[in-house]
């Protein structure tokens, strides 16, 4: 695949969705590093006009959204009805279709 966990990370991404579950089966590094990487991977796209985007946790009991938050870790208790099945945050990358050049993007 990739050299490193960020470019695996950054090529499973580009226009397709996925959880830090399935991003750490897929590249065989445990979900913590996944969450480490994916810092990294939002921070060195904001230079190059790519964006990391996140589709916000959802709690599983009440429907309520995480839209506020800036941790991209799943959190552990829903603020409105406390429960604790909450549905995992997925990641994506938004390419800039001004800026063709994939392969180099973190």
């Amino acid at each position: 695949m990739s050299d490193t966990p960020r470019h695996a990370i950054v090529s499973l991404l580009i226009g397709r969705q996925r959880s830090a579950k399935v991003l750490s089966s897929e590249i065989g590094i445990p979900e913590k590093e996944v969450y480490d990487h994916l810092e990294h991977v939002r921070r060195s796209l904001s230079k190059t006009g790519h964006h990391l985007m996140v589709t916000p946790a959802e709690c599983k009991k009440c429907g309520f959204l995480f839209t506020k938050r800036e941790r991209l870790k799943k959190p552990g208790k829903c603020p409105a009805c406390r429960g604790e099945s909450i549905h995992e945050p997925l990641f994506s990358i938004e390419v800039d279709p001004d800026r063709p050049d994939r392969t180099n993007v973190v």
